[in-house]
């Protein structure tokens, strides 16, 4: 009987020390630090190596902290920037626990961070873009040059097409909101590792705006382009005007000098035919009163001629040849004499 309870007595001693082994022990991953508080009071530093831990049964707890780096993904915001234009913006961090105490009195939970974080990221925020125009905010640093036409260069006067420059840029913007709300958050605790703009756009109203703006610059340019396009079209249009001209004045003296010279080639010889024989000086007026007539009755003319006209004579004694009358004889050639 003794030995049965004595058996049952190891056996439940056992049993309570396990238990309050389990209470009192604790493990910590390599991701986790550890918080060890007492009726809702932290003791102690906190525990940031991992392994197997301990501490006092049943009256402290263990309070897990992550020491990962965390992601804080903001809203997307209106916000007016120097111009009082107002653009959405959407912006994110990288952040950490550095000091868990602290974060464990002041926080405790991450959703109560998070919400710590979008305050002061984005009143930051709000501050820098209400202080410089959205040229400074979108493009990534006062250096940079970009890379454009060189039509459109040329082509275009006054601002149309010119980016307007900036003092600081996209990145140093960036830099000054991390520098300003980093001690900010250092006070709870949380370490700021990074921060960027994820997105920059306009509001509906002010995009119609600047669409409006772009499309009146594009037309600007396209009507310059047109008009350098009429004007060479006119020059082009002038230099072929006076080639033509060019060429049908020399075209012209060509053919004036061409007919010069046959008048003369023909008077001489007409005046040939006229010192060689009479026949000779009838016959060649008979060629040319054919070609006169050639002329002047083609077509459906009609030529009222008196009797009396030089150009009628070769007409008054034409007779159509029959068929018993033999053909013509042609005269016989005269014989020239030889001049003393």
């Amino acid at each position: 009987m003794k030995g049965a309870l004595s058996l049952a007595a190891i056996i439940g001693i056992g049993v309570v020390a396990a238990i309050i082994l389990f209470s009192a022990a604790y493990t910590v991953n390599e991701t986790e630090q550890a918080i060890i508080t007492q009726f809702g009071e932290p003791v102690g530093e906190p525990v940031t190596t991992p392994g197997l831990h301990f501490k006092v049964p049943f009256i402290q707890d263990v309070n897990y902290i992550d020491k990962r780096i965390l992601e804080w993904d903001g809203s997307p915001s209106e916000m007016p920037d120097k111009q009082k234009d107002y653009i959405i913006v959407n912006t994110f961090a990288r952040w950490r626990i550095s000091d868990p105490l602290v974060y464990f009195l002041r926080l405790k939970v991450e959703r109560r961070a998070q919400s710590r974080l979008e305050d002061i990221l984005g009143s930051e925020t709000r501050n820098t873009i209400a202080r410089h125009t959205l040229t400074e905010v979108v493009r990534t640093t006062k250096d940079r040059v970009p890379t454009t036409d060189e039509t459109l260069d040329e082509a275009t006067t006054g601002e149309v097409g010119v980016l307007s420059p900036i003092n600081r840029g996209r990145t140093l913007l960036e830099q000054d909101i991390f520098e300003q709300s980093k001690p900010k958050l250092a006070e709870f605790g949380i370490e700021l590792l990074d921060f960027r703009f994820k997105r920059i756009n306009y509001r509906e109203t002010v995009q119609e705006k600047i669409f409006s703006r772009m499309i009146s610059e594009r037309l600007q340019i396209a009507e310059h382009f047109r008009s350098e396009g009429e004007g060479e079209g006119a020059r082009i249009i002038g230099n072929k005007e006076r080639d033509l001209k060019k060429i049908e004045s020399e075209a012209y003296k060509q053919v004036e000098e061409i007919r010069g010279k046959a008048d003369a080639k023909a008077t001489e010889i007409y005046a040939s035919a006229y010192n060689q024989s009479q026949e000779a000086l009838e016959f060649y007026e008979f060629l040319k009163t054919m070609e006169t007539y050639k002329d002047i009755l083609a077509g459906d003319s009609t030529v009222v001629l008196s009797t009396n006209s030089d150009l009628f004579k070769f007409l008054k004694n034409v007779e159509p040849p029959t068929s018993s009358s033999p053909p013509p004889t042609p005269p016989a050639p005269r014989k020239k004499t030889a001049s003393p």
